[in-house]
């Protein structure tokens, strides 16, 4: 059972089951022409709230120790991302922004009732995640929250002149035994949309 914090937004109910930190391993298999990339990884990620209606994610993942699994001392830096994931809505004068502008008036979703209305016709909710990568990438993503599974695909890929190709992506999470599953399949360096990622993590926190 997944106890909610003081505070929690109404509009995160259906995403609750991620806050926290995770960590745990997984692997790397992804084919490059006649190449295979395979390896395995520690990684470390994070969901938390800030009062507003959105998940604040990082992900932090070390290529694995063959020595062991500690996260320093012979552990090298593979890659990070950050973002945040929300339900999928029009934003209205109650929500902050553009910019550092506040909000006007009380937020339109206050109560689970409220939330309900946004359920959609496959009994899930739309959901919308934006993450930025190091390296020059910015993935927009949509996708649905229905129980303890996210699906989501790839809106938009933006990309800084310096950064490797990289053109879509999707990505599977799901609650399995208490443990964070996940797998995320990528478009990269001229291939199709094909299996790239996948591990296992534990609620730490």
């Amino acid at each position: 059972m997944i106890e909610l914090p003081v505070g929690l937004p109404a509009e995160l109910v259906p995403l609750s089951w991620l806050l926290g930190v995770w960590e745990g391993s997984g692997m790397v298999e992804y084919v490059v022409g006649d190449d295979v990339e395979r390896h395995e990884f520690r990684q470390r990620v994070s969901f938390s709230h800030d009062g507003l209606p959105h998940l604040n994610y990082s992900s932090s993942t070390w290529l694995r120790d063959p020595a062991g699994d500690s996260y320093v001392g012979g552990t090298t830096p593979l890659a990070t991302e950050t973002g945040y994931w929300r339900l999928s809505r029009p934003l209205g004068d109650a929500d902050p922004g553009p910019g550092l502008l506040p909000g006007v008036g009380d937020p339109p979703y206050r109560t689970a009732s409220d939330v309900e209305t946004l359920r959609n016709d496959n009994q899930g909710f739309d959901i919308e995640v934006s993450l930025v990568h190091p390296g020059g990438v910015s993935e927009v993503y949509l996708g649905q929250v229905r129980g303890p599974r996210i699906d989501l695909a790839t809106d938009a890929v933006m990309r800084t002149d310096g950064s490797k190709n990289y053109s879509a992506a999707t990505r599977i999470y799901g609650l399995v035994e208490r443990d964070l599953l996940w797998a995320w399949d990528i478009a990269a360096l001229g291939q199709d949309l094909r299996t790239h990622a996948s591990g296992r993590l534990a609620r730490v926190d």
